[in-house]
């Protein structure tokens, strides 16, 4: 049976890809795309704060010097990034640049050369990009010389500990969009976030751990895992709060972390939360704040003490942005004393939403606006997370 070069390109990738480390990954692709009429092909990953792409290099690279490190603001590379589009750069031949998704989390680009620049071509392209993403992400679990490759500066134990165990920055479907953010990225120390899917329903969750120190990250570690286990048993938000209160509590004394518990019903918008002392979520619709989500918040958690209010209620519409955030966003201060501020961090929000830009892009500028305003470092841990019920505007998240 004759193949055409797609199919060869395809197939000899997922045979090959068994045993390829992540070193070989750039070289296997390389040569399986040349089947299908690509050339000078390269694979890019973004560094942990997504400022940079960094191509992944290989052993058997013996063309001279490696691909440049490219920013992802300010070059067409990182267009295709922030867009999640195929970008094209014509010339004799043409050069694309296409974005690789984790499911909608982006991870990097890559860059591949065609002669002809046609549907086919470009479909071709995508697959590849698809195709290349799934094999980044199966090799990035054992990969030291990954890891190294994608951070600017050390970690601390606490940042090394925590980040594995956090989901991906991005999740999409038809009924929802999630993304979040968390700096600073080398060196976290109490915050954390958490969600997933069971059913018709998501659970989503942040906390911010007393202190900026390993014992702080462990808290939020404690945290994050005392709330995983807890919901898989099948408990309500009051009682998970109350296990994860409980468990911080055996481990620590005197240690504590704030935090929302949320439950949202992705058929009827009813969105469900707990507040253990931390800031109130806050609602977006139609470029408008439309809602602080408050009530009287129960007590921090490992203290051990009694909660009285329990479970809030609030309808969401759809199309809604819902926003939950630690208190290092808003309390961001310049080397003036002047804090970022929670009107200016809503204000920030809503002016991105206007642009059209998706909630990854926006968080993502987000972070990159306070560090600016911090002259580049954070006092103390920024984490905000979004979602999105019910909009049209995961269809950006993909090509």
């Amino acid at each position: 049976m004759r193949r055409s070069g797609g199919e060869l390109m395809l197939g000899g990738m997922l045979s090959a890809n068994h045993l390829t480390a992540m070193e070989d990954l750039p070289h296997m692709v390389a040569r399986h795309a040349a089947m299908a009429g690509f050339s000078d092909t390269v694979v890019y990953v973004t560094d942990l704060q997504q400022q940079q792409l960094i191509p992944i290099p290989h052993p058997q690279d013996v063309s001279g010097e490696p691909p440049a490190v490219l920013r992802i603001d300010g070059t067409l590379a990182g267009v295709a990034f922030r867009n999640a589009e195929v970008v094209r750069v014509p010339g004799g031949a043409t050069r694309l640049w296409l974005p690789l998704l984790d499911g909608t989390e982006r991870m990097g680009v890559l860059g591949v050369t065609v002669q002809e620049d046609d549907e086919v071509a470009e479909w071709r392209a995508k697959q590849l990009a698809s195709l290349v993403a799934l094999l980044v992400i199966s090799k990035r679990p054992h990969s030291d010389s990954y890891s190294r490759l994608v951070r600017a500066q050390p970690m601390t134990l606490s940042a090394e500990v925590l980040l594995p165990l956090l989901p991906p920055g991005t999740f999409a479907n038809d009924e929802v969009v999630v993304s979040a953010v968390l700096e600073p990225a080398y060196e976290v120390g109490g915050d954390a976030f958490d969600y997933a899917i069971a059913g018709d329903t998501l659970h989503v969750s942040i906390f911010d751990s007393m202190g900026h120190d390993t014992s702080a990250g462990l808290t939020a570690t404690i945290a994050v895992g005392a709330s995983r286990n807890s919901r898989r048993q099948g408990a309500d938000l009051v009682g998970t709060a109350q296990a994860i209160d409980a468990a911080i509590a055996e481990q620590f004394t005197g240690r504590f972390t704030t935090g929302i518990l949320a439950e949202l019903n992705l058929r009827t918008g009813w969105l469900t939360w707990v507040n253990r002392g931390h800031h109130p979520p806050l609602v977006v619709r139609e470029g408008q704040q439309v809602a602080t989500l408050s009530g009287e918040p129960d007590p921090p958690m490992g203290f051990s003490l009694q909660p009285c209010t329990g479970e809030l209620q609030y309808q969401i519409q759809p199309g809604d942005r819902l926003l939950f955030y630690t208190d290092g966003i808003i309390e961001a201060q310049s080397p003036d004393g002047e804090l970022f501020g929670l009107e200016r961090f809503i204000d920030f929000i809503l002016r991105q939403e206007a642009d059209g830009l998706s909630a990854p892009e926006t968080l993502r500028r987000l972070v990159q606006a306070i560090l600016e305003h911090q002259h580049g470092r954070l006092q103390d841990d920024a984490t905000v997370l979004m979602v999105e019920w019910r909009s049209s505007r995961h269809q950006r998240l993909i090509m």
